[in-house]
């Protein structure tokens, strides 16, 4: 029988940097497939020279396939750096994510200060070569180098995850003889009932699984509760006549936020009689407020068949979840500043639901904003997603309740906004979609590794497992030592 060995290069000591080799060895012939190559963020980048961050540690040369789970930055931020390694094997992925890729690559590299420079050029030019799009639940025939195809395989197929538009569960059925073994690895699994996309179903059998733990440890609230909430929390918000501020990744959440701020208003339309808050918030600009994001929404619109039968059914009934009446999006840099400026002229007459990059406020056009108006009473900044530790999203967050201060490039700012958050909207699988995922298969794992958490989370979610499945070898994924090689 074939023997498999899993190594971490990303994800083992935290929630960022995702990246896992799969490999494969048949008697004297071994295969390597490498399984996301992300960016590391937040904490995770403290004290460390932020070449290495990006530097790819491990050989290059006996990959024979990347396969990427979805393309958010913490799962593909590394590919270029891996492809100027001498990465040269095909890069598979699922159709919506090969649309999506390399609009990705391509703003990570401008944001890296690479735009225009002949590097960037060429690597985007072998990324758009080497990537292979596979549709959903179709068996691949992986690249080996074994010279015993004929009893031997390694197939792999991408299954919906249901976390952003193309996001999959990989599985790899590795076969020797007679026997074959199943491996998984989760990526980043959806939450059940997730605007837009359909939820991840668990697939029959599994001998090894490699899971993600970002909510290990937690539940959400259900969707009906959140969207109230939200609705709710909206309506209070701007009842001063400010500003909502919603931290947002460019892919995914925007998308979902705007699919039920839609919902939210169409209910408003419907209703006779409507409060004074509600009608505020019934004319209230909604500001898309990122290029890339802009352009992610008009790629969640061409790939409807991507989305669920929920969303279909609004299609049918002439709404438009991605485009509506009160929506605008902000493209040039100089419309950004036009909008800021005009929102501080008008503070406290002119309010407005502000959703921007990134969505932990690492970067990008939401740091402007938190900038400009942290400190205004009128203000309200909402997160809808998982916050890493040490980012300025996680900072706010832990700060801001008690309207402590946080510092912002260089600025000591005094956080008199209100800051709430709803975690019910995080694109991630809870704790108990985390389990169900491993109950709802008809063979379970003999062994799970648990990665892409913090430390509690991990062990939570470890506990668990092991409450139903006492048998199985459940561990927490391990850095792994390059020194071994």
């Amino acid at each position: 029988m074939a023997v498999t060995q899993i190594r971490h290069h990303g994800a083992a000591n935290g929630v960022t940097g995702s990246c896992h080799e799969l490999v494969v060895g048949f008697s004297n012939e071994t295969n390597h497939y490498l399984i996301d190559c992300g960016l590391f963020q937040g904490a995770e980048t403290a004290h460390r020279d932020p070449e290495d961050m990006l530097a790819i540690d491990f050989p290059v040369e006996p990959l024979q396939a990347l396969l990427v789970t979805h393309c958010h930055i913490d799962h593909v931020g590394r590919i270029p750096y891996l492809l100027a390694a001498g990465f040269k094997g095909p890069i598979y992925c699922s159709v919506a994510t090969a649309q999506l890729l390399p609009e990705v690559i391509e703003d990570a590299l401008k944001v890296a200060g690479l735009k225009g420079k002949q590097i960037s050029t060429a690597i985007m030019r072998r990324l758009r070569q080497q990537i292979v799009a596979v549709e959903y639940n179709q068996w691949l025939d992986l690249p080996m180098v074994s010279s015993r195809k004929s009893k031997q395989h390694i197939r792999a197929r991408f299954q919906v995850a249901g976390h952003i538009l193309g996001s999959a569960f990989i599985e790899f059925d590795v076969k020797e003889a007679n026997e074959n073994e199943r491996i998984i690895f989760s990526g980043d699994l959806g939450a059940c009932y997730t605007p837009l996309l359909p939820a991840p179903k668990p697939p029959y059998r599994c001998d090894q699984l490699v899971i993600e733990s970002t909510y290990g440890d937690k539940n959400h609230q259900g969707r009906k509760k959140r969207r109230k909430v939200l609705g709710g929390l909206l309506r209070r918000c701007i009842d001063d006549r400010g500003i909502v501020l919603i931290p947002a990744f460019s892919i995914g959440r925007t998308q979902e936020l705007l699919y039920e701020i839609e919902e939210i208003l169409h209910r408003l339309n419907n209703k006779e009689k409507l409060s004074a808050a509600e009608k505020i918030l019934n004319q209230v600009d909604v500001i898309v407020d990122s290029p890339l994001a802009a352009k992610f929404t008009d790629d969640y619109r061409s790939l409807k068949q991507c989305w669920d039968k929920e969303a279909h059914q609004k299609l049918k009934q002439g709404r438009h979840p991605l485009s509506f009446e009160q929506l605008t999006t902000i493209d040039s840099h100089q419309q950004h500043l036009d909008v800021m400026n005009y929102l501080q002229r008008n503070q406290g007459k002119v309010p407005a639901i502000i959703i921007a990059a990134s969505g932990m406020c690492s970067g990008g056009r939401i740091v402007n904003y938190i900038k400009r108006f942290i400190q205004l009473p009128t203000t309200d900044i909402l997160f809808v997603g998982y916050q890493a530790r040490g980012t300025l999203g996680r900072l706010i967050q832990q700060y801001g309740p008690a309207h402590g201060y946080v510092h912002v490039d260089g600025q000591k700012l005094t956080i008199n906004a209100d800051v709430h958050t709803i975690s019910g909207y995080s694109a991630h699988a809870d704790q108990h979609d985390l389990i169900r995922f491993i109950k709802r298969m008809q063979v379970r794992p003999k062994r799970v590794v648990i990665v892409h958490g913090d430390n509690d989370a991990k062990e939570a979610l470890k506990g668990k497992i092991l409450e139903f499945l006492p048998e199985c070898d459940v561990v927490v994924g391990q850095q792994y030592e390059h020194s071994s090689l």
